[in-house]
């Protein structure tokens, strides 16, 4: 009866030990997933922060301002090729 009890608890023990260490893993990959989101997330962070400085520093110091949308002009460059045959 004993012995019958004894291999009860070992099998118990073990189920346990693997459904612990399955736990255990998906945790590990979910980190790994996090690790990677973070550095996503803090390299997005420097890029922006270095936009703005660069914006605070022409506005701040050589008085730079955004044009108004209706002062901007798109000018098109052809390539080489294209200037040649047109007589350029």
């Amino acid at each position: 009866m004993i012995g019958i009890a004894c291999a009860l608890g070992i099998v118990t023990s073990q189920h346990m030990a693997r459904k612990l260490f399955m736990a255990l893993e998906n945790e590990k990959e979910t980190e790994r997933r996090l690790d990677v989101e973070w550095g996503r997330l803090q390299l997005e962070q420097s890029t922006l922060i270095m936009h703005g400085r660069i914006e605070r520093i022409a506005k701040e110091h050589l008085k730079m301002v955004v044009p108004a949308a209706t002062e901007i002009q798109i000018i098109s460059v052809g390539t080489k090729d294209n200037r040649r045959s047109n007589g350029n």
